[in-house]
This record gives structure tokens, C-alpha cells and sequence, in this order.
């Protein structure tokens, strides 16, 4: 049996790969291909979606959505936890939205 590995690295999304049905919902369209580690892997089966959210970060007692969050199945085998980050952790991270959290 694999043992699931944190990664916490950057993907690169496949320009024409996301999938619309989320954006639909204002969701971030899941890319059904990216580049990781100068590899590029395809999704054959999304297998669980979740939301994380967190509190206000200047203190008001609102929440707000913080990440989507989806396990994967790749086509080239590994089964992959990835991530949208709706806010960018930094302004020099302003295009790095979505994230491998681990592979398996």
C-alpha cells in the first residue's frame, strides 16, 4: 500500500483544461491538466471535493471561503489532493492559485 507524501508545491495549470461545470457554480474550474515537477499529469476521476473556510482575518466575526480542495485520481497513476487558494498567500504569488497538497 502507498503512503500519502505532503508535497505543498505549486501546479501548473493546462491552458483550455478547466472544467466549466464548476465555474458555472462560481466554483474554480478544476484543470483536468497540469504541470507538476515538469511532468504533466491528467485527472481520470475526481474522487472527493470539499470547501475549507476560515474567520475574517481583520476580526470581524465573518467567514469566508478560504480554499476548494479536490483528491484526484491521475491517468499516469498517482492519486493527488490538490487545492485552489481563493486568495494568493503573497503579491508575488498572485498567479499561483492552485497548489498539489500530496500525492499517493
Amino acid at each position: 500500500m502507498k503512503t500519502e507524501q505532503f508535497v505543498s508545491e505549486p501546479i501548473h495549470p493546462v491552458e483550455g483544461t478547466f472544467d466549466p461545470s464548476g465555474m458555472v457554480r462560481g466554483e474554480p474550474g478544476l484543470p483536468r491538466q497540469f504541470v507538476w515537477r515538469d511532468n504533466e499529469y491528467a485527472v481520470a476521476e475526481v474522487l472527493q471535493v470539499w470547501k475549507e473556510d476560515g474567520p475574517c482575518k481583520s476580526g470581524s466575526s465573518e467567514m469566508y471561503l478560504r480554499k476548494h480542495w479536490y483528491r484526484v485520481a491521475t491517468e499516469q497513476g498517482p492519486e493527488m489532493t490538490l487545492y485552489f487558494q481563493r486568495q494568493p498567500r503573497s503579491k508575488s504569488q498572485s498567479k499561483t492559485r492552485w497548489w498539489l497538497y500530496t500525492i499517493k
